[in-house]
């Protein structure tokens, strides 16, 4: 939604850096355009999809949103959607939880009817308030103009900010939105959302949106694969343990979260299982290769000269009845009837495929920053080091900017040179940075 003039755009760059100035700015814009005077703050795009939702009868004073079904009836309709499976994943990645947590996790179906919403009780309530909740229809004609209608009538991500939205009671929050496609076909089906109170949204909540889109996505695709490629009316017995799983069915997804130092797991929907840092240091190593280990093998990079395999066999006892049979012996890898996702594989994958800014966005924290442990330390820098490297060398300055702020790239002296020769080494930014880094530099000689 570029706007037509140095002016208006310098106004929008505000959505950041003063976000309650930015959206005084948009309440006038929406009052004058809805009173038949546009004002270029809102684009036009948007505008038109305004008269859309007026033609359609929504009233931007009192409009509350069509119910396609009781919140009940939606979580019933949800269990069985495509985009179930792949909801523990993106809760995973893009969900907070936590008690002030403020911002929300939606996904819609393909008519923009809530399904699933996830979020701290705090978010919730807000919604609340607005009847954003399973079952309301988020879509132009159910509630006016809003990311997800957005997303849905332009087949693109969306992001709309206070008075960019139609109904004045939105006028609190920021939505950034973006359509899930069959990854077969093409055809959209359903919606990602992040809402929560204007103040909360970041220059990284658009690239988030992206990671979660490409994640439900690339696991379907895995599904698919997965289904096609079972001779039909097989029915050869599958290693998993069935926690309701037979063969020919989707498989259930492990997503393991292992940047940071609360590593948990979550098991197809189950509730979110914190790991203690040995069990998750060997679902790590186990995750690192797909020819498996054997128990001596993981002694030893686990404990060294002194690791015995009884500790490592004691451990997938463990590790099995936390989770299930996730894992095969001999060698230990994970069962072919499970699909296993770590946020550290999500960062090396968009790295792969050339996403260098979701990368950055989907790497909060180090992998396993408590582990102490060699093999885990090795695997730890690689990504570390993959990741500032793509930084470096994709020329964005902000980008670059960016990581060196970070804690991850902070002791990036590299990426502080790089920037330097974008923005000129007298730039105040390129000098901080350098001088954090040498900072660092000394503390680790010291």
């Amino acid at each position: 939604m570029r706007q037509g003039n140095d002016a208006s755009m310098h106004v929008r760059d505000l959505r950041f850096t003063s976000p309650a100035e930015f959206a005084r700015t948009l309440r006038k814009a929406h009052e004058a355009t809805i009173a038949g005077n546009p004002d270029p703050h809102i684009s036009a795009s948007l505008i038109r999809s305004w008269q859309r939702s007026l033609a359609l009868g929504i009233n931007p004073d009192q409009h509350r949103p069509v119910h396609r079904h009781e919140v009940s009836e939606a979580r019933s309709l949800s269990a069985g959607h495509r985009l179930a499976a792949v909801m523990p994943a993106l809760s995973q990645l893009l969900a907070d939880e936590s008690v002030a947590g403020p911002h929300l996790l939606i996904v819609t179906d393909k008519q923009g009817e809530v399904l699933w919403r996830v979020g701290s009780r705090q978010a919730l309530r807000l919604a609340d308030s607005l009847e954003f909740v399973e079952g309301a229809d988020w879509s132009e004609s159910g509630v006016g103009t809003n990311a997800i209608s957005e997303a849905l009538v332009t087949g693109a991500e969306a992001q709309l900010f206070s008075a960019e939205h139609l109904v004045r009671s939105h006028h609190d929050w920021a939505c950034t939105a973006a359509p899930i496609r069959d990854p077969l076909t093409g055809e959209v089906v359903g919606v990602l959302d992040v809402s929560g109170p204007f103040e909360s949204v970041t220059p990284d909540s658009l690239r988030l949106v992206r990671c979660g889109v490409r994640l439900a996505e690339e696991m379907l695709k895995t599904a698919s694969a997965g289904v096609a490629g079972r001779a039909p009316g097989a029915h050869g017995q599958s290693s998993w343990d069935g926690r309701g799983t037979p063969d020919g069915a989707v498989r259930p997804t492990l997503f393991l979260r292992l940047l940071g130092d609360r590593p948990s797991a979550e098991l197809d929907g189950g509730a979110r299982l914190p790991l203690t840092l040995r069990r998750a240091e060997i679902l790590a190593l186990l995750a690192s290769r797909t020819q498996g280990w054997s128990a001596d093998e993981l002694a030893y990079h686990l404990h060294g000269e002194d690791g015995a395999a009884a500790a490592i066999r004691t451990e997938m006892f463990r590790i099995r009845s936390l989770l299930g049979n996730v894992v095969d012996p001999n060698p230990y890898r994970f069962t072919a009837g499970v699909h296993v996702v770590t946020d550290a594989s999500l960062v090396a994958g968009h790295l792969r495929e050339g996403r260098v800014e979701e990368a950055v966005a989907a790497y909060p924290a180090k992998l396993l920053n408590r582990s102490a442990n060699l093999s885990i330390e090795l695997m730890r820098d690689e990504l570390n080091e993959a990741v500032g490297s793509c930084v470096r060398s994709s020329g964005d300055a902000g980008l670059i900017m960016r990581w060196c702020g970070s804690d991850l790239g902070a002791a990036d002296t590299a990426a502080a040179v790089a920037m330097g020769r974008l923005i000129g080494p007298h730039d105040p930014r390129y000098q901080l940075a350098r001088a954090r880094a040498d900072r660092l530099d000394r503390e680790l000689q010291d």
